[in-house]
C-alpha cells in the first residue's frame, strides 16, 4: 500500500474556494422542451425533457411554473408554483406533483402558461435559469377508466398482454392499474371438461399493469406480464377473464372493465445472442421468451452443446455444459463470462481465445415443473482479457476546478485525461471510460477527487489490498476508504487528488501545501486563469476559439494569446491528473516491480512513468520543456502485454523505452 506520490511539504499561503467570488461555476443554462404527462394527478411524476439539467452533486434542480389555472366551471386565475425537482441525467428531470402543487391545483381544471428550470448551484446558490416554454395540462383528482380491449394470442410465460382503453394510471406516486386474472389453463395435450376438470383453475390473480416501455406518459395503454403466478410454466392454453381497475394513492379504487382473455403458451426460446464477442467479466446479453427467475422457486438454465475451437491450435474441444444467467425479464437473460462456473472451468477465459460455435437450449424450472424449450443454433467468441477502467470524477474534483479558475473547462479536462490514459497504455488491452460500463460486470474503478482525504498532501494514492500481480482482481477500487490500509499504518482514502497539484504554485490555496521544487513554470502556466491571479476560464473563452493542444511546446511564450492561455491551462492539468491516474493503475496492475517487492522504479530515470513521486519534476508531468511525456519502462511494459494482450500493440511497441533498472 506504499504508493502515494509525495513530495517533501511545506505550508503556502493563498486563497480557499470560499474566497473567490463572481467565478464561472462550470453549470450550463438548462433548457426545457416538453413536459410530461398532459394530465397530472396528486403526487403523479412531472417529467422534463431538456437539456443541460445539472448533475446534483453540483447543483439542485427547481421547476417554476407560471400561467393561468381555470378550474373546471371557475373562473381563471394566475398562478406560480415552485417545485423541487430532481436531473436524472443531461436531458432528463422530473418533479412531483405534491406539496405545492395542492395548493395551487387543489381542483380539477386546466393549466395553460410556461414552464422554467432553474439549476442552483451548490458551490455559490448562483442560478441558471431555462428560457420560458409553453406548457398545457389538465389537472384532476382521479380519472374513471376505461377498457377497450386485450391483446394475448400466442405468448410466451412473462410477455406482455396489452390493455387499451383509456385514463389508465402511470404507476408512479399517482397509483397504478390492476388487472384480476380468472380462468382455466389447459396443459398441451390435455382434456378439459366442465368446471375446468383435468387442468387448472386460476382464481383471482392479481397484477400490475405498467405502462409500455416507448410510451411511459401514455394514458391509453398499459401492459402486464403473463407470469409463472397465473397458470405456470407449462405450454398450453388459457381461457378466462381480465378485470381491470384503477387504484389511487389516496386508496380510491375506480374499475375500468371486465373483458375476455384467451392465450396460447408456447415453450421457451432463444432468439438472439448479443454481443457475438466478448471477454472475461463482460456481460452477454441472451435475448428470446419464456425465461423466468423473478421468484425464488424459479430458474432459467442454458444448455450449450458444440466446439470450442482456440484461435492458436486447430483442434476443437467438445462442449456440453449448463450455465445459470442472470435473470432480467421474461425476454432477456445476461450471463457474466466468469472464471467460476462452468465455461470458466473448461476454458482459460484469462489466457485463451477462441470461438463456440452450437447450439443453446433454455430451460426453465418452477418448483417441481421444468419445460425444456427448442435448441438455437449459437455462437460466440471468446476474445483476450480486457480491463476496464472507470474513471469517476467526484464533486469534489469539479469544486477545485474553481482554484484553477477552470471550472468551465471541466468537459475539455477530463477529454485530456482521458487522452493520456489511452496513450500511456497504448499496446496493452485496457480500456479507460468516463462513465459507469453496463456492458462489464468486472471492471476497476479509480476516483478523481478535489483536496487529499487524508490530509498528507498526496497527488494520488493506490489503496487497493496488496499488489495484484497478474491483474486477478479485475475489479479494483482507487479510491474510497480501505479498512485494511488504515489497519496496517497507510493511508486508508484512495484516488487522484486534483488540487493538490496547486503545491506546485508559489502561492497555492490556503488547504494545499506547498511542495518543494521551482514553482515558476507551473505559475506561468496557471496563473493567467487562476481568480486570485488572472481571469477565470469561462465558457466565452471555450467558445471564442479553444482548441486542444497537441502538445504543451508554446505554453511557455511570454506573449501568449487569451485562446491559448486558456488552452495550455487544460492541457496540463489534465495532463498531471492524467499521469497520475496512469501511475495509480499501474499500482494496482502489479507495478513497478512485478516479480518483486518495490512499489517503484530504482533511482531516478528521465521520463519514466513508475519513478517515485519525488523523481518527477513537473516539468515531466506536465510535459514542458522537452520532457515527458513518461512512460512505462521496457520490462513494465513487457509484463503489462503479458497480463493484458491487446490486439494491435503497434503503437505501444513503437515507443522508446527506457530502462527499469
Amino acid at each position: 500500500m506504499r504508493r502515494a506520490w509525495l513530495l517533501a511539504l511545506v505550508v503556502g499561503g493563498g486563497c480557499s474556494s470560499a474566497q473567490l467570488p463572481g467565478l464561472d461555476n462550470g453549470i450550463v443554462t438548462p433548457r426545457v422542451d416538453e413536459l410530461h404527462p398532459a394530465m397530472v394527478l396528486p403526487s403523479s411524476r412531472i417529467d422534463l425533457v431538456g437539456s443541460n439539467f445539472a448533475d446534483p452533486a453540483r447543483a439542485s434542480t427547481r421547476l417554476v411554473l407560471m400561467g393561468s389555472f381555470t378550474p373546471t366551471g371557475g373562473d381563471t386565475t394566475a398562478v406560480s408554483v415552485q417545485l423541487a425537482a430532481q436531473a436524472i441525467d443531461e436531458t432528463h428531470a422530473f418533479a412531483v406533483a405534491t406539496g405545492a402543487w395542492h395548493e395551487k391545483f387543489g381542483l380539477p381544471g386546466a393549466f395553460d402558461g410556461t414552464a422554467v428550470v432553474q439549476s442552483v448551484s451548490a458551490l455559490d446558490g448562483s442560478v441558471r435559469e431555462s428560457a420560458a416554454s409553453h406548457v398545457a395540462f389538465s389537472v384532476a383528482a382521479t380519472l374513471s377508466p376505461t377498457l377497450s380491449s386485450v391483446t394475448a394470442g400466442p405468448i410466451h410465460v412473462n410477455d406482455a398482454v396489452i390493455l387499451k382503453g383509456d385514463n389508465f394510471l402511470l404507476g408512479t406516486g399517482e397509483g397504478e392499474t390492476r388487472v384480476v386474472v380468472d380462468g382455466c389453463f389447459t396443459p398441451a395435450g390435455a382434456t378439459v371438461g366442465a368446471g375446468c376438470a383435468g387442468g387448472l383453475a386460476v382464481k383471482n390473480v392479481e397484477l400490475p399493469a405498467r405502462p409500455l416501455p416507448d410510451a411511459a406518459w401514455d394514458r391509453t395503454q398499459v401492459a402486464f406480464a403473463f407470469t409463472p403466478a397465473i397458470a405456470g410454466i407449462k405450454p398450453g392454453s388459457f381461457s378466462g377473464t381480465v378485470a381491470v381497475r384503477d387504484v389511487f394513492a389516496a386508496g380510491e379504487t375506480k374499475p375500468a372493465g371486465t373483458l375476455s382473455l384467451a392465450a396460447t403458451l408456447k415453450k421457451p426460446e432463444v432468439t438472439a445472442v448479443a454481443p457475438l464477442q466478448a471477454s472475461l467479466g463482460q456481460y452477454v446479453d441472451i435475448m428470446g421468451g419464456g425465461f423466468v427467475g423473478d421468484a425464488a422457486d424459479e430458474v432459467t438454465l442454458l444448455h450449450l452443446v458444440g466446439t470450442f475451437t482456440p484461435d492458436r491450435g486447430t483442434t476443437g474441444a467438445n462442449v456440453d455444459l449448463t450455465l445459470v444467467p442472470h435473470f432480467s425479464a421474461g425476454t432477456e437473460l445476461r450471463y457474466v463470462l466468469d472464471e467460476a462456473d462452468a465455461l470458466g472451468r473448461l476454458i482459460d477465459l484469462r489466457h485463451i481465445s477462441g470461438k463456440f460455435v452450437g447450439q443453446v437450449t433454455p430451460i426453465v424450472r418452477k418448483g417441481n415443473d421444468e419445460v425444456v424449450g427448442a435448441a438455437s443454433d449459437a455462437t460466440l467468441a471468446i476474445l483476450p482479457m480486457r480491463q476496464v477502467v472507470y474513471v469517476r470524477f467526484l464533486a469534489s474534483y469539479v469544486d477545485s476546478l474553481r482554484l484553477y479558475g477552470l471550472a468551465a473547462a471541466d468537459a475539455e479536462i477530463r477529454k485530456r485525461i482521458l487522452a493520456v490514459t489511452k496513450r500511456d497504455y497504448a499496446g496493452v488491452n485496457v480500456e479507460f471510460r468516463d462513465k459507469p460500463p453496463t456492458d462489464f460486470a468486472l471492471y476497476s474503478q479509480v476516483d478523481v477527487e478535489g483536496p487529499d482525504p487524508n490530509a498528507l498532501g498526496l497527488l494520488g494514492y493506490d489503496n487497493t489490498p496488496g499488489k495484484d500481480v497478474g491483474n486477478q482482481r479485475l475489479f479494483d477500487r482507487i479510491g474510497g476508504v480501505n479498512a485494511t490500509t488504515q489497519s496496517d499504518g497507510f493511508p486508508g482514502y484512495g484516488g487522484i487528488f486534483a488540487e493538490n497539484f496547486l503545491g506546485f504554485s508559489a502561492h497555492p490555496s490556503s488547504r494545499v501545501m506547498r511542495l518543494e521544487t521551482d514553482p515558476s513554470h507551473f505559475d506561468a502556466i496557471f496563473d493567467a486563469v487562476r481568480p486570485d491571479t488572472g481571469a477565470p476560464v469561462s465558457s466565452g473563452d471555450l467558445r471564442a476559439g479553444f482548441s486542444a493542444l497537441p502538445d504543451a511546446g508554446p505554453c511557455l511564450d511570454k506573449s501568449r494569446s487569451r485562446d491559448l492561455e486558456v488552452s495550455c491551462a487544460i492541457f496540463v492539468l489534465g495532463s498531471l491528473v492524467g499521469t497520475t491516474l496512469t501511475h495509480e493503475v499501474g499500482h494496482s496492475l502489479g507495478l513497478a516491480d512485478p516479480t518483486g517487492e518495490a512499489f517503484h522504479d530504482p533511482g531516478d530515470g528521465p521520463n519514466r512513468l513508475m519513478d517515485s513521486g519525488g523523481a518527477r519534476p513537473f516539468e515531466e508531468r506536465a510535459e514542458l520543456m522537452g520532457m515527458g511525456p513518461a512512460v512505462f519502462c521496457d520490462a513494465e511494459y513487457d509484463y503489462l502485454k503479458t497480463v493484458l494482450p491487446a490486439a494491435d500493440a503497434k503503437l505501444g511497441d513503437a515507443i522508446q523505452r527506457p530502462d527499469c533498472n
